[in-house]
């Protein structure tokens, strides 16, 4: 990982313009993983009877297990953005000499670098060192290196490629078999009655006892740890970096057609028509009992509804910003999108000074001045600024963070 410092130069006829639409879908991504600070949840306690607050916390919160708030959307999002990402990266540094080699020498160390950062931030804190792989950057980092072989392959084989990943990890779950009469329901914090049990073949994927989280109760506990690694509490789990690795692959085939020489009005059509297909397959499968739709062990089902939101935003941020070439609105997500690994780390570290801080120095009671209800949203307000004014500093002196 490196922090640079540089003067953007204008791209070459071989090598790709940068797309406004790109940083400001991602900006707009990471402000809503900053924007958790605003506490929607604790100020709709304070006014439970207000339908507004509701909303806004019911979607600041991830579901329980089945379903997609907006917030669930996040991580699905970014990660899809990686794959969209990937060609306009490579015919760039295609574009300044590069050879492949060096390429794909540059892809693993990211790759590492990322599932090592993962682990870093996992472990902020901890006295000793949290193996753990659920963390979005890890997870995109254990599947990176294949996509970007990926990225040099045809769109069939690309395609080819997502259907056989999540075909064989539907069918790995699906041949791992259920609890038996004899399970131990309380090593892993449940009951057999827990209310998203689901019963039949859709059981494959209940929380704490399908393959993945088999397969972390051994791999895990290679690592040195405080304690015996039996459960994850919210089922996220090591393997989910192959479904999230197909998501990854959705990106990708909609950054190649960005990338294509298709008019705007035939990408618009094409991400518009891929998401709408792919959101409803997804969701067909969890209503038919096939495969649930799951964010938190990132089941096949869910790579294709959120993957199917992911192209339909897409399609929007494209069409508004690089097609309609409505741009002005951007500046403030385009400030945290071109810097999204600094305000992913930011946000996982820092804020929590930031708001201690900013009471120290203004008053424990100062943002009570709308009522002690408000507090936690106006004291969210502050660091949330401060976090995205941080940002800003950085991108008007040409410092990102690169990996």
């Amino acid at each position: 990982m490196s922090v640079k410092q540089k003067i953007p130069q204008p791209p070459s006829q071989s090598e790709p313009a940068r797309l406004v639409s790109l940083d400001a879908y991602r900006g707009f991504v990471m402000f809503l993983l900053m924007a958790e600070v605003l506490h929607f949840n604790r100020v709709y306690e304070a006014f439970p009877s207000s339908a507004f607050w509701k909303f806004l916390a019911t979607h600041q919160s991830h579901v329980e297990w089945l379903g997609c708030h907006l917030h669930d959307l996040i991580q699905p999002s970014f990660t899809f953005i990686v794959g969209v990402a990937l060609p306009f990266s490579i015919a760039a540094r295609l574009a300044k000499g590069q050879s492949k080699a060096r390429l794909t020498l540059h892809a693993f160390w990211r790759a590492l670098v990322l599932v090592l950062l993962g682990v870093a931030l996992r472990s902020n804190s901890a006295v000793q060192t949290n193996w753990t792989f659920e963390d979005t950057l890890s997870q995109i980092g254990l599947g990176y290196g294949f996509l970007f072989l990926l990225g040099f392959g045809s769109q069939r084989a690309q395609w080819g490629a997502l259907a056989a990943l999540l075909v064989g990890y539907w069918l790995a779950f699906a041949l791992y078999p259920l609890p038996g009469p004899n399970f131990n329901w309380a090593k892993i914090g449940l009951t057999p009655d827990w209310k998203y049990n689901a019963t039949g073949f859709a059981a494959h994927w209940n929380l704490n006892t399908n393959l993945a989280w088999a397969f972390d109760t051994w791999f895990l506990n290679l690592f040195p740890r405080k304690e015996t690694f039996i459960r994850n509490g919210g089922g996220y789990s090591t393997l989910s970096f192959i479904p999230t690795l197909g998501t990854m692959i959705l990106g990708l085939l909609g950054g190649n057609v960005l990338r294509s020489e298709r008019s705007p009005y035939e990408k618009v059509r094409w991400l518009a028509i891929t998401g709408l297909v792919t959101l409803a397959v997804g969701w067909n499968l969890g209503a038919l009992g096939i495969c649930p739709v799951v964010k938190k062990i990132w089941t096949p089902s869910w790579t294709l509804f959120s993957g199917g939101w992911c192209l339909l935003l897409l399609a929007v941020f494209y069409a508004v910003i690089d097609w309609a070439q409505v741009k002005q609105w951007t500046f403030p997500l385009t400030v945290i999108g071109m810097n999204s690994i600094a305000a992913y780390c930011l946000t996982e570290t820092l804020r929590g000074f930031i708001g201690t801080n900013l009471k120290t120095f203004l008053g424990q009671d100062f943002f009570k001045f709308l009522g002690a209800g408000y507090e936690p949203f106006f004291h969210g307000a502050a660091v949330l600024l401060t976090m995205w004014l941080i940002l800003f500093w950085m991108y008007r002196r040409k410092i990102f963070l690169r990996i």
